[in-house]
């Protein structure tokens, strides 16, 4: 299990971003927040930028993003090189994401997916590992395409 996490979320996110932070730190995980962290209204591209760009530089081995459907920062993330983000509505996709695709950031629906369903996403997330056997060669083609 990771040690530590980065998260964020625009305005419609904060709720559900400050249940799964909370959740991840009673499980003695780490949680770099890096906002929202009161109601005011941002732009979702302006916090989903600041954590694709930690992952980008490995200062985080995996991130959450949080908005109103989980697509726009997923959109975001997915502008960096090197950076797969997955927007994740179901537990399969939470797995998958990260076995199949080696997304290093899910993304969540604040407006979709409910606290409980979104902890449990994050928990199935946060315990499997890329497969790389399986499907390195396919991520390896993802990745070129950032060339």
């Amino acid at each position: 299990m990771l040690k530590k996490i980065v998260i964020g979320a625009d305005h419609l996110g904060k709720n559900l971003k400050d249940e799964i932070k909370e959740h991840l730190e009673s499980r003695g995980i780490e949680v770099m927040d890096v906002g929202v962290s009161d109601d005011s209204q941002v732009d979702y591209p302006d916090v989903g930028k600041t954590l694709a760009k930690k992952v980008q530089d490995s200062e985080f081995e995996r991130g959450i993003l949080v908005c109103g459907t989980g697509a726009g920062m997923a959109i975001v993330a997915n502008k960096f090189s090197g950076v797969r983000a997955v927007c994740v509505n179901d537990a399969y996709t939470a797995e998958r994401s990260i076995a199949s695709n080696n997304a290093q950031i899910i993304t969540f629906g604040a407006l979709i997916t409910g606290t409980p369903n979104a902890i449990m996403y994050t928990d199935i997330w946060l315990k499997n590992n890329f497969q790389s056997e399986r499907s390195g060669k396919k991520v390896d083609k993802i990745n070129q395409l950032d060339n």
